[in-house]
């Protein structure tokens, strides 16, 4: 589906983007996470054709980036997404479908589709009077009005409130259940450890992790055993009562020798070992580890170029994604 091979951007001496290499498969969610300037808009704008690389190479969908046939098969979101906002809902997605050569009815089934799935009432709304998670919303259906083979979503729940951020999230496991593949950035780490099969996570423009969220936890993240004993030991401290009534202590150790060494010393004096806690890494504690040992430059992602500088440059990006089409 997507194969990344030495991928690098520079603007000036800047290195946005230093030697990505990554695959994604087919039917897929893959996620690429980080803080911000950590070069995850320049390699999704690289793999939607939005921008040239500086060296390396990238396959997407066996087509390079920047070939109208690819982008016919894609839908793309970006960050930023203002709206004409004096078109309604259904009008806006009418004209999008009209830049894919997509019929009318069909455009309209697909497009009323998917807002049903979102929960998107008012369609013929003025854009300008809707909320950010509406327009959320449609700028989603926007980017499936082609019934595309690949989404790439830049932060497509970025500032979104609880409630319509998990209907977001939601919608892309049904995306991959319906065996679309999703490629998309997030800053929010326990949202791609929901839903992700696969991540990189990306720091000053490198790639420093990557694998399944167990893969990357086992490689690099710390388990640890909180043990519950029933008498004090030396390396334990006071702990709440079990549900009994029970006197406890706990002692944290990360080892499994430690727990079994805690269980025959509690024995020994009288006691037990009531319970065994297992507390394993999140996918931010890795991170924030790995971005911490990560050798320091100062860098900003917001001036790398390709930017939305306001709804005119938005959309013009949006519509280059329409390849071959005279309307683009």
């Amino acid at each position: 589906m997507i194969t990344v091979e030495n991928l690098r951007k520079t603007y000036g001496d800047f290195p946005a983007v230093v030697g990505s290499d990554f695959s994604v498969e087919s039917g897929e969610v893959f996620g690429i996470v980080g803080p911000n300037g950590a070069g995850k808009t320049t390699t999704l704008k690289m793999l939607a054709g939005l921008v040239e690389p500086t060296g390396g190479s990238a396959s997407v969908l066996g087509y390079d980036p920047e070939e109208p046939a690819m982008r016919r098969k894609l839908g793309f979101l970006p960050e930023e997404s203002p709206l004409y906002e004096d078109m309604t809902a259904r009008s806006y997605l009418r004209f999008f479908a009209d830049l894919y050569d997509v019929p009318r009815d069909v455009a309209d089934e697909r497009t009323g589709a998917v807002l049903d799935r979102l929960d998107l009432e008012y369609r013929d709304r003025r854009l300008g009077d809707m909320s950010k998670g509406m327009k959320r919303k449609v700028a989603i259906a926007r980017s499936l009005v082609n019934d595309p083979d690949l989404l790439i979503y830049d932060e497509p729940a970025s500032g979104l409130d609880p409630l319509t951020t998990n209907v977001v999230l939601e919608f892309v496991r049904e995306l991959r259940d319906e065996d679309k593949t999703v490629v998309f950035s997030a800053h929010n780490l326990f949202h791609v450890e929901s839903i992700c099969d696969r991540v990189v996570i990306m720091n000053r423009g490198e790639i420093i992790a990557r694998g399944t969220v167990p893969e990357i936890r086992a490689e690099h993240g710390e388990t640890t055993y909180r043990v519950f004993t029933t008498v004090p030991l030396a390396e334990t401290l006071p702990a709440d009562d079990g549900a009994d009534g029970e006197e406890r202590h706990v002692a944290v150790v990360d080892e499994m020798a430690a727990v079994e060494s805690l269980r025959e010393r509690a024995e020994a004096a009288g006691g037990r070992v009531a319970d065994i806690r297992t507390d394993e890494a999140s996918l931010e504690d890795i991170f924030l580890r790995l971005a911490r040992e990560a050798p320091t430059t100062s860098e900003a992602e917001g001036g790398r170029g390709g930017g939305t500088g306001g709804t005119t440059a938005v959309d013009e990006s949006e519509q280059r994604v329409v390849g071959g089409n005279e309307h683009s």
